[in-house]
């Protein structure tokens, strides 16, 4: 079981243990103990509360009565996760932690170390709000949505290969987050009324970003230089605060060019997209894509669902159109595709590919 100190793999941990599974725990060791952690008190996945979340998880443990393993992980995290988050930066893209480290740390080097320091297990369980079945009809593992829609993390974990959920078991995917917490209570968990955790907490991020600093313009869709930015990495597509612009009207960050080291800036009539390129794709629901398909896609983790034909192209990429423009697709981000509850698969968004101002439609305003 991959507990993290938070409710939610703790009551997985208890759901486990009582559907009759012998069941150990591992925690991952990944934030550097010499560096402060003063100044943020948010519970996070990288940043100095860790040493409470490992207290809370040994808390709970003790309480199912469980053994717990604790995994140093430091120097995997930093070369998978924290090597990544900054090259991505550094090229002008938005790229996601969290789809990382599930696909590379999490459900890979974990289990590799687990096993190294002599955890023998068959299958491994976290504290996601996802659904794994097996159809013997496609024969292969499909990942659905949680019954909690705010909380599915489905999208979280597209990248996760055929034999990754051959062994994996996510407890809590039919539960919603208040009976989680209903749980905890009613079983005297330490975690029961914890609050959620965050990616990174302020010192986490202030250390990812350190030595990132290399000031360049801002400019307009024309090329006016409109005034100076504090580096690339601090900044996203669709992006409005921070910007330091005065203008009549809202500006919001378009592109970022990381050969001239600018950010743009326009309009929100110029963030929409029409469609983007996707590379690095991994199916779930399907072999391969061999035909366009419709689906609905979802271009960031809190995306509202929208309409799009998936069209393969050379070398396993893809061309996802847009029935409708949508906002502020950032290169790096996932984009996941869905069938209903089946997650049919994903990738990284690569290109976008922006509306032109005489096309009808593509500066109209969509929630």
């Amino acid at each position: 079981m991959g507990l993290s100190g938070g409710v939610d793999s703790s009551v997985a941990a208890a759901i486990m243990k009582e559907m009759g599974h012998e069941v150990s725990g591992a925690i991952m060791r990944i934030w550097p103990g010499d560096l402060c952690g003063e100044g943020t008190s948010r519970h996070a996945c990288y940043g100095p509360s860790e040493e409470l979340d490992v207290e809370d998880a040994h808390e709970v443990a003790d309480r199912l009565g469980i053994p717990l393993f604790e995994i140093d992980l430091k120097q995997a995290y930093k070369t998978e996760v924290l090597d990544y988050f900054r090259t991505e930066y550094l090229l002008g893209r938005t790229p996601n932690p969290c789809v990382r480290c599930n696909k590379r740390v999490k459900f890979d080097v974990l289990l590799k170390q687990a096993s190294y320091s002599g955890v023998n297990f068959d299958f491994f369980a976290t504290g996601h709000y996802v659904k794994v079945k097996f159809s013997r009809e496609r024969d292969r593992y499909i990942l659905s949505k949680a019954v909690d829609g705010k909380k599915d993390q489905s999208y979280f974990l597209y990248s996760l290969s055929q034999e990754q959920l051959s062994r994996s078991m996510f407890p809590i995917g039919d539960y919603s987050k208040q009976q989680v917490r209903d749980i905890a209570a009613a079983l005297g968990l330490v975690v029961s009324d914890k609050a959620e955790s965050q990616d990174f907490a302020d010192s986490g991020y202030a250390h990812l970003m350190g030595g990132l600093t290399n000031p360049g313009p801002i400019i307009n869709m024309q090329g006016e230089v409109l005034g100076l930015h504090r580096g690339i990495a601090y900044y996203t597509v669709g992006q409005r605060r921070g910007l330091g612009i005065s203008s009549p009207h809202p500006l919001y960050v378009i592109a970022i060019d990381h050969v001239s080291n600018s950010v743009v800036i326009g309009s929100k009539s110029e963030v929409w997209a029409k469609g983007l390129v996707a590379s690095g794709m991994n199916w779930i629901a399907i072999n391969e894509l061999d035909r366009p398909i419709h689906t609905k896609t979802r271009i960031r983790s809190t995306h509202q669902e929208a309409s799009a034909l998936v069209t393969p192209l050379a070398e396993g990429m893809v061309h996802v159109g847009f029935e409708h423009p949508q906002m502020a697709v950032a290169p790096g981000q996932a984009v996941v595709f869905y069938d209903g509850d089946e997650l049919v698969g994903g990738g990284t968004i690569d290109i976008i590919e922006r509306c032109e101002s005489h096309e009808i439609g593509c500066h109209m305003v969509i929630r």
